[in-house]
Order: C-alpha cells, then sequence, then structure tokens
C-alpha cells in the first residue's frame, strides 16, 4: 500500500470515527436490565465476608473518580479462598456523578440480591458492577447473560437497511464504546474495560452477530454477554435529541471531506513531481 493510500485510510477512520458518534441519553440510568448470583454462601463475620464489604466500598468511592475500575481485595488474615475480586464500568457517556449515583444504586441491589452470596452481578442501564472470589479480571467471557427483542417490523427494507448500516458501524468502530444512528435507527454497544482491544473486538463481534440472528426483524434487540453488549432500538431511546448525526448524512459528508484531502493530495504530489523534473534539467 502506497502512503498516500495509507493517509486516505486514516482519514477516512478519523472522520467516521468523530462525525458518528452520538451520545445516548442519561434518562433511566438506574433501570434495572438483569442480575444474578454465585451458590456459595459466605459465613458471616468471616474474612470472606470483609473482603467483600470491602470490595463494594471500594467500588462506590472509585465510581466518582472514574467510569471503569477493578479490585482485588484481602483483608490480614485472608486466605487465598477469601480473597474477592470485583469491578464497576458505566456507560461511556455517564459524568462521574452520574456514574457514582448509578454504582450505588448497583452496590445497594446487589446486596439485597445476593446477600450473603461470594459472587454476584448486576446491570444497570448506566453501569454494571460484578465481584466473585473466583479470579475474572481480565477473562473474556462471550456466555450469553441477557437476550430480549422487540416485535417484528415485518419486511421494512428501509428500517432494515439502515439497522444493518447501524450494526456494521458498530462492529467496525475500535472504542469501547461506540454509538451511532441511521434516521430513526440507534445502536449502541460496549465491552467491560478490563478485556484487551482484541478481546474487545471478538466480544462485540459476537454481540452484534447474535443481535443480528436472534433478533432479525424486531424493531429493537439488546443482547448481553458476560463481558461486552449490543443494542440497537427504532424507537430513539438511545437519542439525547433528534438533532443527533446520521450515519448516511455523516457518510456523505466523510467522503465529500475525504475527496477534498485526495484532490489536496493529488496536487501535491503533482507539484513535487513538476518541481523534481525541473530540478533534474
Amino acid at each position: 500500500m502506497s502512503v498516500h493510500a495509507l493517509s486516505l485510510s486514516s482519514l477516512l477512520g478519523f472522520f467516521l470515527t468523530i462525525s458518528v458518534l452520538t451520545h445516548p441519553s442519561t434518562s433511566s440510568t438506574d433501570s434495572f436490565v438483569y442480575g444474578g448470583c454465585s451458590q456459595p454462601k459466605f459465613t458471616p463475620g468471616t474474612p470472606l465476608e470483609s473482603n467483600v464489604n470491602s470490595l463494594l466500598t471500594s467500588l462506590v468511592n472509585s465510581a466518582s473518580l472514574s467510569n471503569f475500575n477493578n479490585f482485588k481485595i484481602s483483608v490480614p488474615g485472608s486466605s487465598q479462598n477469601d480473597i474477592v475480586y470485583g469491578l464497576f464500568q458505566c456507560r461511556g457517556d455517564l459524568t462521574n456523578s452520574d456514574c457514582r449515583e448509578c454504582v450505588v444504586r448497583a452496590v445497594s441491589q446487589l446486596g439485597i440480591l445476593c446477600a450473603d452470596a461470594s459472587g454476584g452481578a448486576l446491570q444497570l442501564e448506566g453501569c454494571f458492577v460484578k465481584y466473585d472470589n473466583i479470579s475474572f479480571l481480565g477473562v473474556e467471557d462471550k456466555t450469553v447473560v441477557l437476550k430480549k427483542c422487540g416485535p417484528s417490523i415485518g419486511y421494512d427494507s428501509d428500517t432494515l437497511t439502515r439497522r444493518d448500516a447501524v450494526m456494521d458501524y458498530l462492529a467496525a468502530g475500535g472504542q469501547v464504546f461506540r454509538v451511532g444512528g441511521s434516521g430513526k435507527v440507534q445502536g449502541m454497544a460496549q465491552c467491560v474495560q478490563d478485556l484487551s482491544q482484541s478481546e474487545c473486538q471478538d466480544c462485540l463481534t459476537e454481540a452484534i452477530q447474535q443481535l443480528r440472528s436472534q433478533c432479525g426483524s424486531a424493531s429493537w434487540g439488546d443482547m448481553f454477554l458476560g463481558k461486552c453488549y449490543a443494542r440497537y432500538s427504532e424507537r430513539g431511546d438511545f437519542s439525547k435529541s433528534d438533532d443527533g448525526e446520521d450515519v448516511d448524512k455523516t457518510l456523505a459528508i466523510t467522503v465529500g471531506l475525504i475527496a477534498g484531502v485526495a484532490l489536496i493530495i493529488v496536487f501535491l504530489s503533482f507539484l513535487r513531481k513538476l518541481f523534481e523534473t525541473k530540478g533534474g534539467k
């Protein structure tokens, strides 16, 4: 590949990444999505209980500073089996204060849902919290934990084409948190940040493929795997306002920008060759 071709490819990726991003709504971030608990229980007053409590407190405290963190907690006197691992992650568009509020709610609900459990996970609309005394940090998990599909829209070629365009964009993105829209179809995808970039991409690719195959012509769909999720909606739930960028409009603008850049590169190349020719005489 030539240097000029590489430059065009890089610029295309840059403009698409910058232009297509829209911002999901921060409403209903506390809404319950799914939750689950491990079967083993801890005995009250043991080091394992202390580690769990310490971990959950650390998650809440850290959520006011960032939208992701993970911990390995072991209080003095703990054995290897008493070590607790945990993490939280907020949706990529949340502020630190919104993130903390969501994590506080999630930890509170997790304490009720998984009372005395040595492990548990809870997904709210705005955040995800998980802990366990078996290490899961940095481990890719493509297990389907939740699949939900809306009613069929039948054969609506325009909507289905837009849905596929949104899914293609989400699958091609390189970010941990990805959003995009085409017309009234909005999409969102995110993976947990303890994964490597390649593991994140692998997980999201699987989630999007599952979403396509399982939800077919549904008006909306949610596919949550163990370490990532992908969602789309015809209802516009992910859009903050009606003036969000449309993928089709963005592509048109991007093509224009790239065409302009291409002309500049060709022109500069022509001038360089012209000067080299004159200089050689």
